[in-house]
């Protein structure tokens, strides 16, 4: 059998997706890159553990790294167990109107400048709960961000799992509790992930909605009530505000980065450990 020759048009379209691909990885390169060439002077032991001095310029960030990972904590656990919750809700147990409007609405959400969050919170939890600007209510704003990311993609993925896995599930007797606890949520894992290291994503950079919920402060906080400065406010701050700060927002950049790059693989492999252990069989 002779080979056929490749035709133009696939040629040609293979060639567009290897540029994309290119243009696509070279932005990455190009923006990690600058950071690490401009920050890395930065990147040392006193940067991460010294408090800011001189308006940032000098010392480090050791209370702004600690209250933005206060932050992404309580977003993560308002975000986990009530994202969980609605997207096994829509995916499992209800349909029809009632699911539509939920998915529309969250459709609605996910589009929402931040903001609009930002002054929702800042209404809602520093004002008619009297939380103040904290970092209560800067995590709980970032979590009302989170939740329409994180549901749609949890939900996606556990409507891809095919029946089978059900019918087989119920054949073996289990509950659909069981069923959903064992089989369905580890089967969904792989979209599961992919939500929470997007809502992680989304949550680290996010900027304008803390500057109305968690404050400016930039000192170490000693507890959830206190003003928090996160990693993305401190940066703007340096760039826009400080006369010769864009040093320190370089390192506080790339430590941002970092910490993305570190929470994003403790949480694929937590993530997915804990599930795999639920698909076997008790």
């Amino acid at each position: 059998m002779f080979k056929q020759p490749a035709r133009y048009s696939d040629v040609m379209l293979t060639l567009l997706v290897w540029l994309a691909t290119l243009l696509v990885v070279g932005l990455f390169a190009w923006l990690v890159g600058d950071l690490i060439l401009h920050g890395y002077s930065k990147l040392n032991l006193a940067f991460l553990l010294d408090v800011p001095q001189n308006a940032g310029r000098e010392g480090g960030i050791a209370p702004i790294l600690v209250s933005t990972l206060l932050i992404l904590a309580v977003a993560l656990l308002a975000t986990l167990p009530l994202g969980l919750a609605t997207a096994v809700y829509l995916s499992e147990y209800t349909n029809g109107a009632l699911a539509n409007g939920i998915r529309m609405s969250l459709n609605i959400l996910a589009g929402v400048p931040s903001i609009v969050f930002g002054l929702f919170g800042n209404a809602l939890f520093c004002i008619w709960l009297g939380m103040g600007f904290s970092i209560w209510s800067g995590g709980l704003t970032l979590a009302c961000m989170m939740l329409p990311l994180f549901i749609s993609t949890t939900e996606s993925g556990l409507s891809a799992v095919t029946n089978e896995w059900r019918h087989g599930a119920a054949a073996l007797g289990l509950s659909h509790t069981a069923a959903l606890w064992q089989v369905l949520l580890p089967a969904a894992s792989p979209a599961i992930t992919a939500g929470l290291m997007l809502s992680i994503g989304r949550a680290l950079a996010e900027t304008a909605a803390l500057i109305f919920t968690s404050g400016y402060v930039d000192r170490m906080p000693t507890s959830l009530s206190d003003s928090g400065r996160a990693l993305s406010v401190h940066i703007y701050d340096l760039s826009m505000n400080v006369t010769g700060g864009d040093a320190s927002a370089y390192g506080s950049a790339l430590v941002l980065i970092i910490t993305l790059m570190v929470i994003s693989g403790i949480a694929v492999g937590l993530t997915n450990r804990f599930l795999s252990q639920r698909i076997t069989p008790s």
